[in-house]
């Protein structure tokens, strides 16, 4: 089972919940990542369409992504809401949860292999992964990109930190995406080539405020010059491609030089 270190989620926390119990008036929750605390989901926070019978919205067994609208520690008594889930955050959340559950696969092979317990998993390495990269998967997949060294800056140590490593290689995949364009670059200065140069390099400054990216810039047979870009992300890649479309462009106005660029499907 899923777990955090809290014992009650905040107000507005998102959370995985199964249905446990339907009633009436509402459903009984169990909050897959506390432990199995109980939450309760009135029947006005179920949905914003117009339903006959609570359970034509949930089925009993069923997982769903709640939102926590009241929390009394004191009373042990929560409140969460379906209806008030956006889709945006249900993806991102189970996303998360998704993403948690390798991890915590992960920490269980790591425990297996040193003959120790899960629960020592967490507290030898998953929780200082979490506090160190904002999530413990996090924590592997840098593992991945930069090496150990990363999970020692974490806390991690030996032997958790050899076999963590070990493990990342193992199964864990970075996936990167890549975009392509091209420069079309021409100058009749006499000094052309050195101009054109200047153009084409005025972008590579930027690379220092973004991280796991790769740029290349090749040419194709002048005047052409294919530009590929890889990174973690295409939103990450997008942002980078715009930021040197525009130190080009500026670029190409000092040196009196024309460019013209193009997207290029590869």
């Amino acid at each position: 089972m899923m777990r955090k270190r809290k014992k009650y989620p905040r107000r507005n926390e998102l959370v995985i919940g199964t249905v446990k119990k339907i009633f009436e008036h509402g459903a009984f929750i169990t909050l897959d990542e506390y432990g199995g605390l109980e939450a309760y989901c009135p029947l006005n926070e179920v949905s914003h369409s117009w339903f006959h019978n609570i359970r034509e919205v949930l089925k009993e067994g069923q997982k769903r992504v709640f939102k926590v609208i009241r929390v009394n520690p004191y009373k042990m008594h929560i409140d969460v809401s379906l209806k008030r889930v956006s889709e945006s955050e249900k993806r991102d959340k189970i996303l998360e949860w998704k993403r948690a559950q390798r991890a915590e696969k992960l920490l269980e092979l790591a425990a297996k292999r040193l003959n120790r317990t899960l629960d020592e998993a967490y507290a030898e390495a998953g929780w200082k992964m979490e506090d160190y990269f904002g999530e413990i998967y996090a924590g592997f997949e840098e593992a991945v990109l930069h090496g150990k060294k990363v999970l020692s800056e974490a806390g991690v140590k030996d032997p958790w930190l050899s076999v963590i490593y070990e493990l990342a290689k193992a199964h864990i995949e970075i996936r990167r995406v890549k975009i392509s364009g091209e420069f079309i670059v021409k100058c009749y200065e006499r000094d052309g080539v050195e101009r054109i140069k200047s153009v084409l390099t005025s972008w590579q400054d930027l690379l220092s405020n973004y991280k796991d990216v790769e740029v290349r810039v090749y040419t194709e047979g002048a005047p052409r010059y294919r530009i590929n870009l890889t990174a973690l992300d295409y939103r990450t890649a997008e942002q980078l491609l715009k930021e040197i479309l525009n130190r080009v462009h500026k670029k190409s106005v000092e040196q009196r030089c024309i460019v013209s660029f193009k997207r290029i499907k590869d």
